[in-house]
């Protein structure tokens, strides 16, 4: 069955949405790995899988509709900002597995819990992207955990690098410090995104 240009634009906002439950759910498994310090990869690996499938749905609707619902460059933008978090996540799955990391420190446990919230939102908001004006305590709670985020890092960081430590584990921790900290960045972009969506559509 042929989809409607209607209907071909109600399924972008269904793809939104159930990105949105990908990243939401991603970051939960992310945060319930570090918090339990038990790899949780393969799942983050099918998640990161669902959400390239939703990408390229997206990309095909944008590339063979001539009316899209919000202009083409922000519909793509939205969907490849809200696939790098997912990317990120599951790298930072990937490596505290390639790693062999065992004994999670409070610092990243944190910061994991900070962006299950991060995800729980971005979720939220993209369930409102039909309604605009309903956006703004999102991307705020948004901003503020990554401000969060932000300062855990340093505290991390400043952690790190204090006294004597093995420099293997520096590196590993760096490196895993750096990855929970983009992924963050990342849901920080995609709430810029869907702010600069909302105001050119005001």
């Amino acid at each position: 069955m042929r989809l409607t240009p209607v209907t071909r634009g109600r399924r972008f906002f269904e793809l939104f949405r159930r990105q949105g439950e990908i990243v939401s759910e991603t970051l939960t498994e992310l945060s319930k790995s570090l918090l339990e310090g038990r790899s949780r990869h393969a799942r983050l690996r099918d998640l990161e899988h669902e959400c390239d499938d939703a990408t390229h749905e997206i990309h095909n609707l944008v590339n063979n509709i001539f009316a899209t619902p919000l202009d083409q460059e922000d519909i793509l933008l939205l969907a490849s900002s809200l696939d790098d978090i997912v990317d990120l996540a599951e790298e930072t799955a990937d490596k505290i597995d390639l790693y062999r990391v065992t004994a999670i420190t409070g610092p990243a446990k944190e910061m994991g819990e900070y962006l299950a919230k991060a995800g729980i939102e971005v979720a939220a908001a993209l369930d409102h992207l039909e309604r605009l004006a309903e956006l703004q305590p999102h991307r705020t709670a948004i901003h503020s955990l990554e401000n969060q985020g932000d300062h855990m890092l340093r505290v991390a960081i400043g952690d790190l690098f204090s006294g004597s430590k093995d420099p293997s584990e520096l590196l590993k921790w760096k490196d895993i410090y750096d990855l929970l900290e983009a992924t963050m960045d990342a849901c920080e972009h995609t709430a810029n995104v869907m702010e600069t969506i909302a105001i050119k559509n005001a």
